[in-house]
């Protein structure tokens, strides 16, 4: 996360030596082009090791360019490890010079799987932005997608303050300038902690909002509103009073913060990594549309618009016949819903014919093991059979055995008759408990459990791609900026290989 010339400043030297003046530090040429690259290769093999093996993964990328408008797109896969632990890795913070068309795009994707040995067909999902480029890059991969929660929320809400701009943009210009002005001036925010002290608010700075940060404006409103008497006390002079807010402009802020407060905890929730996330989007759907973002009459008209148009926008993003069904065989799976906020009938028909999908794979694999050589293995000899194995014939041979689909149907029927789990419950700890009793459901519940909401993953990989891509370091090349990025986000394996 430093350069690599760290290791030649005199300052660094000094300190080692103090730890032992007998060592000698290798110089940066050496961390850049071999223990930086040997360590790259050993945590990318033990991670390509770690893929093969999985059931199904899920994915989500993004695009991002650095301090020095150097284009890249990020790759992490999520699954589900043997213990049912929900685990992500970034796999590439690759180099996009070409344009970003759909076509370079889903190359790009293509290259990645290739180079990782990813098999497509255990791709339970893509998660994204709505970017046209990239969700045409994956329609054209026919990979399944979701659009990220985080950004259908943040459109619903810049869609939202758009149909009622002529009411709010007053308000809304007067707050972006409050905080914009104390936080160019170190002398108004020393007398802004002096006016809280005295008037015993809480020591709380302004907040700007940021038109690719979630919801950042909804936090910026609320701070002011906070603020405000404090703030009246800082401009309190005949040189500001054109900044000072009115009655008028105090109570739109309040409509505006009311209309959007209810919904800026979600974003956050549904952008964990080491958490099942993509089975709450229907419910958290169901519960902003039909309760928190629902008009009621305490609500100024301004308060009720904004709130609609939210509900519009967020029904609209989630509209399509694949994305419900996804959502809903999620949401089925997840034992804290089972067959809550879905049509159960048709969710269970899908269901049922993928949990005879999985039995029908796995009786082809036992079926034709191929060994070494690229031959069938073919079966041993049978031993001398025993009184057990009499015993056994007889009793299959009496029983017709039970047919795949009626098996299926049984396990899904006693899944759903059972007690939701509490709600604040880890559903991969109930499934680790219960798979031996489910079987069937547990393989399809291993491939939606890993889907995320959010394509929050690949953007965390920005974030650490900033803290490395700095003013310093801007000449650094694509590769180690790939390399650094990897190791960065990829931590917890260093020490393991």
């Amino acid at each position: 996360m430093v350069p690599f010339n760290t290791v030649e400043k005199a300052a660094f030297k000094s300190m080692l030596q103090k730890f032992d003046k007998q060592y000698e530090l290798p110089g940066k040429t050496y961390f850049s082009e071999t223990a930086v690259p040997k360590m790259y290769s050993r945590v990318k093999t033990s991670i390509k090791s770690e893929l093969l093996n999985v059931d199904y993964f899920s994915a989500t990328a993004d695009m991002w360019s650095s301090v020095n408008m150097t284009p890249y797109m990020s790759l992490t896969v999520h699954y589900l490890s043997m213990e049912w632990i929900l685990k992500s890795r970034c796999l590439e913070t690759v180099f996009m010079p070409e344009n970003h068309t759909s076509d370079n795009i889903s190359d790009a994707l293509r290259h990645a799987f290739e180079e990782w040995s990813l098999d497509k067909n255990k791709l339970a999902c893509i998660t994204t932005d709505n970017g046209a480029n990239i969700v045409a890059a994956v329609k054209k991969l026919n990979w399944p997608w979701l659009n990220c929660f985080g950004h259908n929320l943040h459109l619903a809400v810049t869609n939202a303050m758009a149909s009622v701009k002529d009411r709010t943009a007053r308000a809304m210009g007067l707050c972006h300038t409050l905080v914009s002005t104390f936080s160019q001036s170190w002398l108004k925010r020393r007398d802004l902690a002096k006016a809280q002290a005295e008037l015993q608010i809480p020591q709380h700075g302004l907040i700007l909002d940021c038109a690719t940060r979630w919801g950042t404006k909804q936090k910026m409103v609320e701070r002011v509103l906070e603020q405000i008497p404090a703030i009246r006390r800082v401009l309190d002079d005949r040189r500001h009073q054109h900044l000072n807010p009115s009655w008028q402009d105090i109570a739109v802020l309040e409509s505006v913060n009311a209309a959007l407060k209810p919904a800026a905890e979600f974003t956050d929730l549904l952008s964990g990594e080491s958490y099942v996330t993509v089975s709450s989007v229907k419910p958290v759907l169901k519960l902003l549309t039909e309760d928190m973002l629902k008009p009621s009459n305490e609500d100024t008209t301004l308060t009720s618009d904004i709130k609609q148009k939210m509900c519009s926008v967020l029904q609209g993003k989630y509209e399509p016949a694949a994305l419900q069904k996804l959502l809903a065989k999620a949401c089925c799976l997840d034992p804290r819903y089972r067959g809550d906020h879905i049509n159960i009938t048709e969710t269970k028909s899908a269901l049922i014919e993928e949990m005879v999908g999985v039995e029908d794979e796995e009786t082809a694999a036992s079926a034709s093991v191929v060994g070494d050589d690229g031959q069938a293995v073919v079966p041993p000899a049978a031993k001398k059979k025993t009184l057990g194995d009499l015993l056994k014939s007889r009793t299959t041979s009496a029983s017709a055995p039970i047919p795949k689909r009626a098996r299926a149907d049984n396990e899904l029927t006693r899944y759903l008759h059972e007690e939701c789990i509490d709600s604040n419950a880890n559903p991969l700890s109930w499934w680790r408990d219960n798979q031996s009793r489910f079987p069937l459901l547990s393989k399809v519940a291993r491939k939606y459990m890993c889907i995320c909401a959010t394509s929050t993953p690949s953007e965390r990989v920005f974030s650490a791609a900033g803290n490395i891509v700095t003013p310093v370091r801007s000449s650094l090349k694509p590769h180690k900026v790939n390399m650094l990025v990897f190791l960065a986000r990829n931590k917890d394996m260093i020490t393991q290989v």
